[in-house]
């Protein structure tokens, strides 16, 4: 397994281990992998939702695709016994 070696401020180090007190992380390293796994799992996310905002300002939809979800949704907002 690869290993990351970086310098921390006292501030952020004290956050780290007030995470690893609160049961958040098991220790420092399992702080920084969770932190890693998120950043990447927000940037892979970032990277999909601008993708799919393109793809509509490339290619936009048109009134007439979006009619049947519009009537689909007003038919079961009637449905409901409010």
């Amino acid at each position: 397994m690869p290993q990351l070696v970086t310098r921390l401020d006292d501030d952020l180090a004290e956050a780290v281990d007030a995470l690893v007190r609160d049961g958040v992380a098991t220790s420092r390293s399992d702080a920084v992998r969770l932190a890693l796994r998120r950043l990447v799992d927000r940037h892979r996310r970032d990277q999909i939702g601008d993708a799919i905002v393109k793809g509509y300002r490339r290619v936009p939809q048109a009134d007439d695709e979006a009619a049947w979800s519009d009537a689909a949704t007003a038919a079961m907002v009637a449905e409901e016994p409010w």
